[in-house]
């Protein structure tokens, strides 16, 4: 049902431009080159009520495949599949046992937009000067389709030229030994694979530079922070299976609807066995209220629609440690309670005498007051204690939570104020339990684990050291935050991008945009063009790789790679579509072109060999990190891939501050950093379900009722009567910062929304230039993207 749906228009949503029927098979396409943007699309915003899934999922994919121009159903059958290809998007687990079609709406989409008939040519690039290009949407941009050949920026007309491989490196080389190695940066995307991850961290500590920030650095940094001072690891303790085992469910800040929707397949399960799922999050997001499972007959034709959360909070933005502090002071003063009356305690005493901080954790509890809690977190004292109960009775609960916990000035705080609800019912390290922070992007998690960080401390510097005959360097390297920080103050010499889309994700884009051609070496490497293309340095490349989809072809034959999903388990990824251009190279590849033109020979680095075998690379890995790789080559192919080890979800914490968990008193019950005005709002950053990070599908936010239009204003009905604002009325938003600088967005359309009073929300990236770039989570420097403080102004 579903593959047959797949090959049909099914109708609905944004108007389409006519196409032919098509007969040919796709092997018989030719490519296909856009001259320019499309035209304005009809603007419809109506309330949506609907499930996440169904038809309007189907619906959504068709409407993709039929603007990319692709028939995807055999390799939509292979995405997530032992022997297949690991989904592009998001980083979600993937099961041993996987469904037929083991995709989601956005992974579909993630896989057509890489298969796209749409071409990127030189072509392309001749009629289109940079400037130009510049006023062209996101959309627009990526819609012009992958890109073919390798490029570089001529100043002079301001275009893209073509040029040979050998020529980018050779100048990319030459460049780079002009450099100071310490004011370069190496920066990575999460959707390299570990090999390629590997290699790439590799060069840049071989250069001389401990400049590694990559996009952990925007959305879970401080889960990497918060953890490890509370639990020892930086990452979460929940695998696939303790789904099956727990017995309820707290979600903070994660919309699993838009951004991992293969998730609802484990959480219709548990609502159908009965599993409260608790959820708190500002806005009602609709994954999280009901979902109609596409790939169920019954569900299809009846639209009978699964119920998800049993109880739904929508707290203040930022409000998440008021929340938590309310939730544990409700069990703590409960168990207080129960001790004193004889009856069974509360809270598990015996795991909490081998954890460190109690004492002062209970008592900040205790003395913090109700009318202070629910002033800061928007929630009455009933609802609070009724989710704390829900955790009271649970022998075993799991914490979900995303960026709307971890982007804010105190996220960090928020993160460890998890840990702390978890550890005094000693949720972690048994199954069934545990935090489970979800992660964005395939094999950002990856990517940490095999070295991209600029923190030394994370690297194993000593065992490369005697692996590779090189003194790698020791001082801490530049976050992204830093590393905007840095180009303001002109001390950035070369950027090298491992994919993303840097300069539109970052805060205070447009200050960062001006400042960029200050630097002498740009070079970035992608599949599709996008607006940080279109800034470049003196010296500027545009270099094409293959897709994981596409096969990749080395000296030994295909080569398969591996990536790591949320839950540290390790999958092998084999692509099988013929590549879009003959010209394109393997990430892989080009990093190695690059290292081999930069580098002086080393006997002991091989590059070409390593290229030529990926299982090669992944011999070195299982050398340099031999806790969790042993054996690499041969577990990779295990179905549901293999676990690494992580020591709190063995309750083992000798990796935690003092080698215990630990409680920790947060500093504050508001995450924002700043305090609250009459006219000053929170303004939170967010992502339709047509998009996926700075990547946009298409003009679709179908779980919030708004179509062929992204200047949006969300705002509580409330606050638009106070403003004396109209719907549809047009308006700026003006951050309200210490430095005195002007940010403005301006044309955003008041749209009335079921949102907390005092709170907006708008879509990211546009909105990323109203977050200064020193509004950020206190210890991990992650963006506070989720509560900027922002003016309206009519």
């Amino acid at each position: 049902m579903v593959c047959s749906a797949l090959r049909r228009d099914l109708g609905g949503g944004e108007p389409l431009a006519p196409r032919p029927v098509v007969t040919k098979p796709f092997s018989d396409w030719e490519p296909r080159v856009p001259t320019k943007p499309k035209p304005s699309r009809r603007v419809r915003i109506k309330p949506y009520d609907g499930p996440a899934g169904g038809w309007g999922s189907l619906k959504s994919i068709a409407r993709v495949a039929s603007d990319e121009e692709v028939l995807p159903a055999g390799e939509l059958l292979r995405q997530n599949k032992t022997g297949g290809f690991m989904c592009v998007s998001c980083a979600w687990p993937k099961p041993a046992k996987p469904h037929l079609a083991e995709f989601c709406e956005n992974g579909a989409k993630a896989t057509l937009w890489d298969l796209t008939r749409r071409r990127a040519d030189p072509e392309f690039f001749a009629a289109h000067r940079l400037a130009e290009l510049r006023d062209w949407s996101d959309y627009d941009l990526e819609q012009a389709g992958r890109l073919t050949h390798p490029m570089r920026y001529d100043v002079a007309s301001d275009r893209y030229v073509p040029c040979a491989w050998d020529e980018a490196f050779a100048a990319i080389g030459a460049s780079l030994r002009t450099l100071e190695p310490k004011k370069v940066v190496f920066y990575a995307s999460g959707r390299a694979s570990l090999e390629t991850s590997y290699m790439y961290a590799l060069l840049a500590r071989m250069y001389g530079s401990q400049n590694l920030p990559d996009s952990s650095n925007m959305c879970h940094e401080s889960t990497s922070v918060g953890l490890k001072k509370s639990i020892g690891s930086p990452v979460g303790t929940v695998v696939l299976e303790d789904f099956e085992q727990t017995d309820a469910l707290f979600f903070f800040g994660q919309n699993v609807g838009s951004n991992s929707p293969r998730f609802l397949h484990d959480l219709q399960a548990c609502a159908r066995r009965g599993v409260p799922i608790v959820t708190f999050n500002p806005l009602r997001e609709a994954g999280l209220e009901k979902f109609v499972n596409p790939q169920s007959p019954f569900q299809m034709l009846t639209g009978k629609a699964t119920p998800i959360s049993s109880q739904y909070h929508q707290l203040k933005a930022g409000g998440d440690l008021a929340v938590l502090t309310g939730l544990c002071k409700h069990l703590i003063e409960a168990d207080d309670q129960a001790r004193l009356n004889g009856a069974p305690p509360v809270l598990d005493h015996g795991f909490i005498a081998a954890c460190d901080g109690y004492g002062p954790f209970a008592t900040f509890c205790r003395q913090t007051g109700w009318k202070s809690i629910e002033a800061e977190s928007g929630l009455s004292q009933a609802d609070i204690a009724a989710a704390a109960e829900v955790y009271a009775k649970a022998e075993r609960a799991i914490i979900v939570y995303g960026m709307g916990v971890t982007q804010h000035h105190l996220g960090v705080e928020a993160v460890r104020m998890i840990c702390n609800l978890l550890l005094l019912r000693g949720n972690v390290g048994r199954p069934g339990s545990g935090a489970c922070p979800v992660r964005g992007h395939s094999n950002v998690q990856g990517q940490r684990t095999v070295g991209i960080t600029e923190k030394p401390e994370l690297a194993p510097l000593d065992v490369l050291r005697a692996m590779y005959g090189f003194e790698p360097p020791r001082e801490k390297g530049l976050n992204t935050v830093e590393v905007c920080e840095g180009l303001l103050k002109n001390e950035i010499q070369g950027f090298i991008g491992l994919g993303g889309n840097f300069l539109r994700a970052v805060p205070d884009g447009p200050r960062i945009e001006a400042v960029w051609g200050q630097q002498a070496l740009t070079v970035q490497i992608a599949t599709k063009l996008n607006r940080g293309h279109l800034f470049c340095g003196k010296v500027a490349y545009l270099l094409p790789c293959l897709s994981r989809i596409e096969r990749d072809d080395q000296a030994t034959g295909p080569q398969t790679v591996s990536v790591e999903d949320s839950t540290s388990c390790i999958h092998a990824s084999v692509g099988e579509r013929a590549p879009a251009s003959p010209l394109l190279m393997s990430e892989a590849a080009i990093v190695a072109g690059m290292a081999k033109a930069a580098l002086p020979p080393n006997p002991k680095v091989d590059w070409d060999a390593w290229v030529g075998d990926y299982a090669l690379v992944r011999d070195e890995i299982a050398v340099a990190y031999p806790q969790w790789f042993k054996d690499f080559n041969a577990r990779l192919r295990q179905p549901g891939g293999f676990h690494r080890p992580n020591k709190a979800r063995m309750r083992d914490f000798s990796d935690a501050e003092g080698g215990k968990a630990n409680f920790i008193v947060p500093s504050a019950l508001s995450a924002t950093g700043f305090e609250d005005a009459h006219d000053v709002f929170r303004l939170m950053t967010l992502r339709s379900n047509d998009q996926f990070n700075t990547t946009v599908y298409g003009y679709e936010d179908r779980f919030r009722g708004v179509s062929g239009v992204r200047d949006v204003l969300f705002i509580n009905p409330a606050d638009i009567e106070r403003l004396g604002l109209a719907e549809g009325q047009r308006v700026s938003l003006a951050t309200v910062a210490a430095d005195g600088l002007e940010r403005r967005h301006d044309g955003l359309r008041v749209t009335p929304y079921d949102i907390p009073a005092g709170c907006l929300g708008a879509y990211y990236p546009e909105c990323n230039g109203l977050i200064p770039v020193g509004h950020h989570a206190r210890e991990s420097h992650t963006p506070a993207a989720k509560t900027v403080p922002v003016r309206v102004i009519a």
